[in-house]
């Protein structure tokens, strides 16, 4: 049988009624689409390769369980699990994004001074610090967004893409991202000065 001429949602079913072809054929028709996804957040290829087969097995595990209903969505439901995977391994590593200003300076490295006294380092050390633990206050999916925006470089419509939301959403919660941590670092000069 040529299951090239299938659908995704008939090869989940050939699959499913047990011949291991159809999840072979979905594997090649999207694998590298998938693949390319997870290695532009997570920027390692060994990396990439362990969460893409983590995806794959929790697809099958899904699939075998009887539990997947995403009619005729296999692709975004893919891109869905590998990506929460990647925000998972984001959180257990505890990484930050590195944050561009508009001229696409890392805003870090533009708080390094170059007759630095003892001071001025911790104090730098110290905005890194509290910038850090800004960012982890986020909602998830603002700190999403500005994860995948400032540290995978991703444009706002690949954003879109990956976290099944249109562009204008993606867009809007980075805004809410910026305009938060705005806030917070108002509120931590008002403890400083006060």
């Amino acid at each position: 049988m040529n299951l090239q001429s299938y659908n995704d949602q008939d090869l989940v079913k050939v699959y499913i009624a047990g011949n291991e072809n159809g999840l072979q054929e979905l594997l090649r028709r999207h694998k590298s689409k998938i693949y390319t996804s997870i290695y532009l957040l997570v920027k390692d290829q060994y990396l990439a390769e362990d969460i893409f087969q983590d995806a794959f097995i929790k697809v099958i595990n899904t699939l075998r369980s009887g539990r997947y209903n995403e009619e005729g969505k296999f692709l975004p439901w893919v891109m869905r699990i590998a990506h929460n995977l990647v925000i998972d391994y984001f959180r257990r590593e505890k990484r930050t994004p590195i944050i561009t200003s508009a001229d696409g300076m890392d805003v870090f490295n533009t708080l390094h001074f170059y007759d630095e006294s003892a001071e001025d380092k911790m104090l730098r050390d110290q905005t890194h610090k509290d910038l850090k633990a800004m960012i982890h206050l986020l909602p998830d999916e603002q700190k999403e967004v500005l994860l995948m925006r400032h540290y995978a470089d991703l444009s706002f419509k690949e954003i879109a893409d990956l976290t099944d939301v249109s562009i204008n959403t993606a867009l809007g919660r980075m805004r809410y991202a910026l305009s938060n941590l705005r806030k917070m670092l108002k509120t931590k000069e008002m403890t400083y000065k006060g």
